[in-house]
């Protein structure tokens, strides 16, 4: 834990990582972060020309979370669901996330895409402002009174620059997709970005793992 990964070197015997807290040695590395991540890492010798180019070709999705919180599911009495599909607002999708058998309320929403990027560079308190005027053009006036607000700004995020997971460019699959997993020497491919199904959530992040272990256990 906060170690974030320079470089990675390897040779024929094995690999040397070199962080920000220390130097490790093992025989074989795995690299787990999504792809355009893994790239700004420094290899030597060089990552191959098509694993270079592939991690060119799958940049990160652009998501901003917002939890709100109120003293109760006010939007119930009205006869409202709390679920919001929407392209009127600049946060278009909401759920309704309060806990059941607890008297508060709570709505999870987003802003994704273009929105994301650009409420990505506005300050904490615009996003916001501007998520509670959203809310209260679907949910009412009452809206405007919070409890509490929690956001995570995934674009603005050091170590992730984006969510929920890396998407290939068009083409990008067809022509260096074998890239994804291939491992080049020592150094093999996880995350959840490589898994076999439920791409982008934790059960593919296991997934990979399980499939990564697999293959280094095969080498040993």
């Amino acid at each position: 834990m906060n170690a974030p990964v320079r470089s990675i070197a390897q040779t024929n015997d094995g690999v040397t990582v070199t962080s920000d807290a220390g130097v490790w040695t093992a025989a074989w590395a795995v690299v787990a972060t999504a792809p355009p991540m893994a790239a700004r890492i420094s290899y030597t010798p060089p990552m191959p020309p098509r694993r270079d180019a592939f991690t060119q070709r799958m940049p990160m999705g652009s998501i901003i979370k917002v939890h709100v919180a109120y003293e109760t599911p006010f939007w119930r009495a009205k006869g409202l669901s709390g679920s919001i599909l929407s392209d009127r607002t600049a946060t278009g999708l909401w759920m309704d996330h309060s806990i059941p058998g607890v008297e508060t309320g709570g709505m999870v929403g987003f802003f994704g895409g273009g929105h994301a990027q650009a409420w990505a560079e506005r300050s904490p308190e615009e996003r916001r402002a501007r998520v509670l005027e959203d809310l209260a053009t679907y949910l009412g006036p009452e809206a405007n009174k919070p409890t509490e607000y929690v956001e995570r700004s995934w674009p603005a995020a050091p170590w992730q620059r984006g969510a929920y997971w890396a998407m290939p460019t068009p083409g990008a699959l067809t022509a260096f997709g074998p890239a994804l997993r291939e491992p080049v020497g020592r150094i093999h491919w996880a995350g959840t970005e490589t898994a076999d199904a439920n791409i982008g959530y934790l059960d593919g992040a296991i997934q990979s793992g399980e499939r990564v272990a697999g293959d280094i256990v095969n080498h040993l």
